[in-house]
């Protein structure tokens, strides 16, 4: 949310190549036996580590994506749930090979290792794309003050005079956009509260007969790759629509009927249970609420993403970009927390 600060480069770049040492550091620990306290102590502060570095890769992608057009965010919110995706086709096919836990972590880690030095290639050739160029040339020429301020920095007496114009700034945007930064903070808050926490405790009523093998796959096929594959969908799909528009009611409206979910869910079959009854007890049920859910959740958050950087001039685009990244990794924060309250009152 501070563009001047730091540059995109070194944040850009930076995040990535933190995240990408922490995930080789993992894939080592992965064949190094640890004390099951030393093991937890290591996991929680490489947890701080990746989430930090990756909310502000997340908040200077969509920064970037500010500068370019609407459409071009969509990447960006499509590549995440395609993410999800292939970890989890990765969870099945383990099971299904019966691979050891170790060497199934292992593959994990290391895949994961690639694909960041794919993306650290990718983003120091983009500055060569010619399409990237333009646009920002583009935003040069349409904020030359602020281009000239990166460039020669002026002396410490002012740096707190532009210090207070910036958050001046920052509030101006976030008055333009507040509408569809609150609406992205709630639909993630909305989906975090249920999923994982009350989805993956859902009993397959189906694997009682003669489905027997189908508990094993049951979560991790239902759950988390019919999740990630139908949030992609509707990720993806704002690539060729974007209906309704960024000023319609339509849009907050669809966003807060989404509540709807977190009692469906509740009431499906998840074990243990104390205090609610089991109303949906098919698995037929549980499928296609979570196909609405999760499609729901990506199209919808796609949307608000992409409208955002849009409603506010071409030089504000990147730190409303940034505003938007912001408020969606709040609405993750909020629904990991409220999704403990909703798992004790099933």
């Amino acid at each position: 949310m501070f563009p001047p600060r730091v540059s995109q480069r070194l944040r850009v770049l930076g995040s990535l190549l933190v995240i990408m040492f922490v995930f080789i550091a993992t894939a080592i620990f992965v064949r190094v036996p640890l004390e099951p306290f030393a093991f937890f102590c290591v996991t929680m502060v490489k947890i701080v580590i990746i989430n930090s570095f990756g909310a502000v890769l997340q908040g200077s992608l969509f920064g970037m994506a500010g500068l370019l057009p609407a459409s071009y965010t969509t990447p960006i919110m499509s590549g995440q749930g395609m993410a999800g995706s292939f970890a989890a086709f990765a969870m099945i096919c383990a099971i299904a090979s019966g691979s050891d836990l170790q060497d199934a972590a292992f593959g994990y880690f290391i895949t994961a290792c690639v694909f960041i030095f794919l993306s650290i290639l990718s983003y120091i050739l983009l500055p060569k794309l010619e399409f990237f160029q333009f646009y920002q040339e583009k935003n040069r020429e349409q904020n030359p003050e602020n281009s000239v301020k990166l460039m020669n920095p002026e002396s410490d007496g002012k740096s707190a005079d532009q210090s207070g114009q910036q958050d001046v700034s920052i509030i101006k945007i976030f008055k333009k956009i507040w509408l569809l930064a609150l609406s992205v903070c709630f639909t993630f808050t909305v989906t975090i509260s249920t999923f994982p926490a009350i989805t993956a405790d859902t009993k397959s009523t189906l694997a009682r007969g003669s489905w027997g093998s189908w508990e094993r796959y049951f979560i991790p096929a239902s759950c988390f790759l019919l999740f990630n594959l139908s949030d992609w969908a509707g990720r993806s799909l704002t690539a060729f629509c974007m209906w309704p528009r960024s000023d319609s009611k339509i849009l907050p409206v669809s966003i807060v009927c989404r509540v709807v979910f977190p009692p469906l869910f509740m009431l499906c079959n998840v074990q243990p249970r104390l205090n609610l009854p089991v109303f949906f007890l098919h698995d037929g049920w549980f499928i296609f609420f979570m196909v609405l859910f999760a499609f729901s959740n990506g199209y919808l958050a796609s949307l608000c993403m992409c409208f955002g950087p849009k409603k506010v001039l071409p030089h504000e685009a990147e730190t409303a970009g940034a505003i938007m990244a912001f408020f969606l990794s709040l609405g993750l924060a909020l629904g990991a927390g409220l999704s403990f309250l909703l798992r004790a009152l099933v």
